[in-house]
């Protein structure tokens, strides 16, 4: 029943399986009428934001609809005026989410699912009007009132760039201003979860809202006040911070413990655990495949169960060296069951996490205490301009420590790849041996050495494979070229200057594939021969046409193997093989879209096999 139970909430939770979907009725020469769920946000070259589609409007009839979509909008002063509620009409077909299909990339498109979001569409000032349509007040609007307030007052009292960005995701996740290689810093100095708003947060504003009211306990009459002001001010603040798995997750632990308190019930911590995830998995399921979650619950298991053995193996009788090995302890416990999850999510390391953990958790953690006495001050502002300015200095100081420490030589161990599978492995190890050491049990040390064993082999397995490895990788990146040829355990790559000096662009598209594939860079592989545009990769005959191709007289065509068509040269399929016989022809990411758009078309006609990387993703061609 249970099972039975939860396949009916995934399928309720699918917004392709409402009724009122806008994706049943929606054609792309209709009207649609949004509502904008967010203030757009800046990013690199346009502006961000989500939108309920709450109407379409065909010839003759109009349809209320339900489903959310991402509208990028392009930079322009008037985007001032679009605020969270304001309604939208615009004409302009929308385009389907879907992934890059590079291999080893992130599952956007799986990602937006979860969050109920399908389409995206890209306007410019001419595309849309703004409707009479508006949002009436709501607690969404109300939550974005106060996230504005919250926001305002941070870049107002806080000074440098970098300073308010990370004040912002510290205190209510906002990270929309936070500076991406600081974030990649805090990310390989293992203290990430700082910045994101999770249990550590909501731990301490409990503590202060505890110590805040306990003077109620005092009597009778006023002690159930105690847990509701408790209560509501905590779910507030979970909203403001928008509701991340994480921060929810302590919020339904924090109120279960409150329940049972003011009840005179005290509960095992594990069932509070328990009772808090199904109630989250109940509400929305697919959390369980959020990264976030899984670490948050994880962290918090690995403390309850690992904390106090950890912290018993040495007694220290100083305060202050008993206080510091609290903190090691908590950090390593933390780190036992978050690992296999890690190294399965991000492919890497942080081998400083302890030190950064002693240093930043106390420094972040009076750092959010500051931001909350200055959100409340900021009325008097001589008080919170000093308050601003000895946080700004706090954390200039954190985000230094970090970006160094981040510099420092084998910071992080990258490149680590495992499936599923290993990290379930890794988890039933650690269990086992765990279970031997705390309750002297040898057959836990059998099933742990079994589990690490089995994780060996397979480890092994994905090695021998990928050091027979052959393959070229045509990647799709819009308006970049970018080939890898493989060859074994290592790879040569073949790109565009600009993308090269684009790390961020690397990273996000390269990276995963060379990570997936077990591969390291190298600057020649034995059999890859270069010359200009013609390339030979063992026995396969590889040609790259950027430009116009010269269709005079020739006794004989070139046969290739591969030919990639890439920039926007003055080509036609029909010339081109008058010149060369291509067996494979693939439609770089650096071309236009309406040009390859072209070409595909010429060569289905030719029935002449044609692979266009904006379309379907990265083209691998594997020789062995």
């Amino acid at each position: 029943m249970i099972v039975a139970l939860g396949m009916l909430l995934f399928t309720v939770k699918d917004v392709r399986t409402n009724y009122n979907w806008f994706g049943h009725f929606y054609k792309p020469n209709d009207i649609l009428n949004v509502i904008l769920n967010e203030k757009p946000v800046e990013k690199d070259n346009s502006y961000k934001a989500e939108a309920i589609v709450k109407d379409i409007i065909k010839s003759h009839s109009s349809t209320n609809t339900s489903g959310r979509v991402i509208i990028y909008f392009k930079k322009d002063s008037s985007l001032n005026r679009l605020a969270p509620g304001t309604g939208l009409a615009f004409k302009k077909p929308l385009q389907q989410i879907k992934n890059s299909g590079n291999p080893g990339g992130f599952d956007y498109k799986g990602y937006a699912l979860r969050k109920g979001i399908t389409h995206t569409v890209y306007l410019t000032e001419q595309d849309y009007v703004l409707s009479s349509q508006k949002q009436t007040a709501s607690f969404n609007q109300l939550l974005h009132t106060i996230r504005g307030y919250v926001l305002t007052n941070l870049n107002k009292y806080i000074p440098g760039r970098k300073e308010q960005g990370l004040a912002k995701a510290l205190l209510i996740g906002y990270k929309d201003d936070l500076d991406r290689d600081l974030l990649q810093s805090y990310t390989n100095t293992g203290v990430v979860h700082v910045i994101a708003v999770s249990g550590m947060h909501l731990a301490l504003i409990f503590w202060l809202l505890n110590l805040l009211f306990k003077p109620f306990l005092k009597s009778r009459r006023t002690a159930w006040l105690h847990p509701v002001l408790i209560i509501s001010l905590l779910w507030l603040f979970t909203f403001i911070a928008g509701g991340s798995a994480s921060i929810v997750r302590a919020a339904v632990m924090f109120t279960c413990i409150l329940f049972g308190t003011a009840f005179k019930r005290k509960a095992s911590i594990y069932n509070t655990l328990a009772a808090s995830a199904f109630l989250l998995l109940c509400y929305n399921p697919y959390w369980l495949w959020d990264a976030g979650f899984q670490l948050s619950y994880a962290a918090v298991l690995s403390i309850i169960i690992f904390y106090k053995p950890i912290y018993e193996c040495t007694y220290l009788n100083n305060k202050p060296l008993d206080w510091l090995w609290q903190l090691v302890a908590v950090s390593i416990a933390a780190q036992v069951l978050t690992t296999p999850i890690v190294l399965y999510h991000f492919h890497q390391f942080p081998v400083y996490f302890l030190i950064t953990n002693i240093l930043v958790v106390p420094v972040s953690s009076l750092v959010l205490i500051g931001e909350l006495i200055l959100v409340i001050v900021s009325p008097i502002q001589i008080l919170a301009s000093g308050l601003g300015k000895l946080l700004s200095a706090t954390i200039w100081w954190m985000n230094s420590f970090i970006e160094q420490l981040a510099r420092f030589p084998f910071a992080v161990i990258e490149g680590i790849q495992i499936n599923p599978l290993q990290a379930v492995l890794l988890l039933i190890m650690i269990a086992g041996v765990s279970f031997f050491l705390i309750e002297k049990m040898k057959s836990g040390l059998w099933i742990g050495f079994t589990a690490l064993a089995i994780f060996l082999i397979f480890n092994s397995l994905y090695f021998l494979k990928a050091s027979d490895q052959t393959k070229i990788i045509v990647y799709n990146i819009s308006k970049h070229d970018a080939l890898d040829f493989i060859e074994g355990r290592l790879y040569k790559p073949l790109m565009d200057p600009a993308l090269g000096q684009n790390k961020k662009l690397v990273d996000m598209n390269l990276k995963p594939a060379r990570t997936l594939y077990r591969v390291k860079a190298t600057d020649t592989i034995e059999g890859l021969t270069i010359t200009n545009n013609a390339i030979l990769f063992f026995d396969k005959r590889i040609l790259l046409i950027n430009k116009s191709i010269n269709t005079g007289a020739t006794v004989d065509k070139i046969k290739v193997d591969l030919v990639i068509l890439s920039g926007n040269p003055r080509l036609y399929i029909t010339d081109l093989i008058k010149v060369v016989s291509p067996k494979q022809v693939v439609i770089s990411g650096s071309s236009p879209l309406w040009k390859a758009n072209y070409w595909q078309k010429d060569c289905d006609s030719l029935q002449l096999p044609c692979h266009n990387v904006s379309e379907k993703g990265a083209f691998v061609m594997t020789l062995r």
